[in-house]
């Protein structure tokens, strides 16, 4: 897996490419030329200012697409996606027998113009888990209402959230999951300003990596407390299988970093993501002198004491 493609990830994904597939619009006039099915990753969106819901949007889709070949939903913005309760989520799960093939879903794409990513109103997504047993991606933006219970899932390989501040019962939850085939995990954490409020206690399980026996990237992303989580990563069992680490966009300083050179060897790691961070040039050193093999994301280097820290996403 590319795990580069995932990089700062904060466009509306309109274009390019998603899950190794070109990124079409769903189709919305008849007779309107038509790519394969499973060729594609549909687009899916229903502007704010329209008054169609999203339950009509997707019947449309179905009756110019054929579902049942569908790979990969891309689901942009809805009506009222500040006020949203879940109930994109169950038309998803209402119409799963439509899309026995799908196994990568991304939801909540919307630029900050179309809604702040804080903004987002989202609800329990363990639904779509349970009603897609062949998913292998599921990528999430927006906090604001998020939910994830206990589940067991055989398939899954990536999970994310991008968020501005993502709620403890969430990291709790991922911890609580049974995924053996996870490869990437992905967390953007914020700020307790926008609901992040969880603690290094509740990352606890998935530092572990007792249910995550094929993680081979971890992302604890976009935290005010960078640096205890850096600590914490230093003596965490998971480190040693990882490929890849990403402790970038958030407050990470010299504290955390000299904490994680301080640790178990790094060494084996392809790849350090510390992107947007508080390091100083002589500490910028140590880690590059750490290690020599690696791949190593130091870009964007802030200045600021450690109350004027700020993390790179947060409303």
């Amino acid at each position: 897996m590319d795990y580069s493609e995932f990089d700062d990830r904060v466009d509306d994904l309109s274009e390019g490419t998603y899950a190794g597939l070109p990124i079409v619009p769903a189709p919305e006039e008849e007779g309107e030329e038509i790519p394969a099915a499973d060729r594609v990753a549909w687009r899916l969106s229903v502007p704010s200012y329209e008054d169609e819901l999203f339950e009509d949007c997707l019947a449309g889709f179905l009756q110019r697409v054929d579902g049942a070949a569908v790979r990969a939903l891309i689901i942009g913005e809805w009506a009222d996606a500040s006020g949203d309760d879940g109930s994109v989520v169950q038309v998803l799960v209402d119409n799963a027998d439509r899309f026995p093939e799908l196994r990568s879903v991304f939801l909540g794409a919307m630029t900050r113009e179309e809604c702040e990513i804080s903004w987002i109103q989202q609800g329990d997504v363990t639904p779509l888990l349970e009603a897609f047993p062949l998913l292998e991606r599921l990528e999430v933006r927006g906090g604001s209402g998020l939910e994830l219970r206990r589940v067991r899932h055989g398939n899954l390989r990536v999970l994310r959230f991008e968020t501005g501040g993502l709620p403890a019962a969430v990291v709790r939850g991922v911890g609580a999951c049974d995924l053996p085939a996870l490869e990437y995990l992905e967390m953007w954490l914020g700020v307790s300003w926008y609901g992040g409020d969880a603690t290094v206690a509740d990352l606890e399980p998935i530092l572990s990596g007792e249910r995550l026996p094929a993680l081979r990237h971890l992302g604890l992303q976009d935290s005010e407390f960078q640096d205890e989580i850096a600590a914490a990563v230093a003596s965490a069992p998971v480190v040693a299988r990882l490929e890849s680490l990403a402790l970038s966009m958030g407050a990470l300083g010299d504290t955390g970093a000299e904490a994680l050179l301080s640790g178990q060897p790094l060494t084996h790691l392809k790849r350090l993501d510390l992107h947007h961070h508080y390091l100083s040039d002589a500490m910028m050193d140590r880690v590059r002198e750490a290690l020599p093999g690696a791949e190593i994301d130091l870009s964007g280097q802030e200045t600021g004491t450690e109350h004027e820290r700020y993390v790179a996403v947060s409303e």
